[in-house]
């Protein structure tokens, strides 16, 4: 080989090293010198996210938790990419870290997990499947506010850990149910466990919801390079967009907020935008359309417009 192998960076839940060995396996396929035997090398990381399960991402220090001990192994070079679930990602990078490339999106709808005691539901409202009073496993305050602004009656309690132990919770009783990523479900072969798919109208996705990010140290431009071949060129349309909205909005995870872009027939990039109140009192919806090239400023807009018609609080 004419270069060192590439060591690739994740967390060591069963999602992370599914979209790990599929970074790897789309790499392979593009690029033949990462095909050869040892060319890839997978280091499973650690992150303080997945150390503490009882409290949400907000209390113990936000998204960067997921990412922090595997971009120092980024900086400190012993390691040469990292992969994430972009909605995990936060949007300003520490200094030297960039997000390289994106995979193809998949499906970023949110999907209901069911528990004993709910229902059939109605085309109309599919959160009819939830008898009244439910108790919802969600660590997701953007989850919650649309929930709740909808379904004031429900009840929310925190739920985190990975898949298999939300599956496993809702199974046990201890919740009514809980809300998955459908894009989760189906990596990890599970898609038959999502007994409502809700659409963006019904529940916004998180931004960047089911799009796998690869980041790279700012200097590798052999790394860069190789990664620019596999870049999606429409899911990072679509990723910058969104990426941009929540960066305009400052939002922490404290801040119920949504983004959903997709890609018109015409070539012009579509993107709706919420922010909301945790409790579900208030929730603001906008929408906006660019060119697919100007995705970014339409993201800044639209976060923009957000911010001007909602109350400060929102995001204090």
């Amino acid at each position: 080989m004419a270069f060192q192998p590439m060591r690739i960076g994740t967390r060591g839940s069963p999602l992370a090293l599914w979209q790990a060995r599929h970074f790897a396996s789309v790499a392979r396929a593009a690029i033949p010198a990462l095909a050869e035997d040892g060319a890839l090398e997978e280091h499973i990381i650690a992150t303080s996210g997945d150390k503490v399960q009882d409290k949400r991402l907000a209390d113990i220090g936000g998204k960067g938790l997921f990412a922090k001990e595997i971009h120092e192994a980024l900086a400190d070079r012993r390691i040469d990419v990292a992969v994430h679930s972009l909605k995990d990602l936060e949007t300003e990078l520490p200094p030297g870290i960039v997000l390289a490339c994106v995979l193809e999106r998949e499906d970023p709808r949110d999907a209901l997990i069911l528990g004993a005691g709910c229902g059939a539901g109605t085309a109309d409202d599919p959160l009819t499947v939830l008898p009244q009073g439910a108790l919802v496993g969600t660590a997701s305050v953007r989850r919650q506010a649309q929930l709740l602004h909808r379904r004031p009656d429900l009840r929310v309690d925190i739920i985190r850990g990975n898949v298999q132990t939300r599956l496993g919770r809702v199974a046990a009783g201890d919740f009514t149910c809980s809300l998955l990523a459908l894009a989760g479900l189906k990596r990890l072969g599970m898609a038959d466990r999502a007994q409502v798919v809700l659409d963006p109208e019904a529940m916004l996705p998180a931004a960047c919801q089911g799009i796998v990010g690869i980041t790279a140290r700012a200097d590798d431009a052999p790394t860069l390079a190789l990664l620019a071949r596999i870049e999606h060129a429409p899911s990072r349309l679509v990723a910058d967009a969104e990426r941009a909205l929540l960066g305009a909005l400052d939002g922490s995870c404290r801040t119920p907020i949504g983004a959903h872009a997709t890609l018109l027939p015409d070539g012009r990039l579509r993107m709706h935008g919420l922010v909301a109140r945790a409790d579900g009192s208030f929730l603001r919806r906008n929408m906006g359309e660019a060119a697919a090239k100007d995705g970014p400023q339409l993201g800044r807009d639209l976060a923009a417009a957000l911010k001007r018609e909602s109350p400060a609080d929102i995001f204090g």
